[in-house]
């Protein structure tokens, strides 16, 4: 392992489960089923990831319970509790296209698509039923909610870090 790995933050540890020592992890994911085949995750603490071998790992009524190797009891496993959980970037999930994760827009630089001017970056991505909105600072400091809505992001490029999109006036100068 080197330091140049990319580590993605999947999950956080919750209250410990049972008698033997698992955990409950509330998923910060899309696919809460991706952590029943893993063998290893890393455990963040005090700044750093450590590397954790999996014993067990299973869905207990919609959500993720997972058992450390070295960890049988649940005096051991309390010490883990609200630490997050991280994979190699390598190990993500395939997104189909057109789909992102958060932390791939997040620093992209957001365009309008009639003028190409820069209209800021984004800081966040809010998750909300009915559609997903970045938080874009502008220069001034200010932070403007955007619908990431198909009809008005025209184009994205993660690798580029810029997104251009249909601003439709929300980000007019007074």
């Amino acid at each position: 392992m080197t330091d140049s790995q990319e580590y993605i933050t999947v999950g956080k540890l919750g209250r410990t489960r049972g008698v033997h020592g698992e955990l409950y992890i509330t998923p910060l994911t899309d696919f809460p089923d991706r952590f029943v085949d893993l063998e290893e995750i890393f455990v963040e603490d005090r700044g750093r990831w450590v590397r954790y071998r999996i014993r067990s790992s299973r869905i207990i009524s919609g959500r993720p319970v997972i058992g450390f190797v070295d960890i049988t009891t649940p005096e051991d496993a309390v010490r883990l509790t609200n630490r997050h959980l991280a994979v190699l970037r390598d190990q993500l999930v395939e997104l189909p296209a057109g789909s992102y994760y958060i932390f791939e827009l997040v620093g992209c630089h957001v365009y309008e698509a009639e003028s190409n001017r820069l209209l800021g970056e984004i800081i966040d991505v809010r998750q909300y039923p009915a559609n997903d909105a970045y938080v874009i600072r502008r220069e001034s400091g200010e932070e403007v909610l955007f619908p990431a809505i198909r009809q008005y992001v025209h184009e994205v490029d993660v690798a580029g870090k810029k997104i251009v999109i249909e601003s439709a006036g929300l980000f007019d100068d007074a």
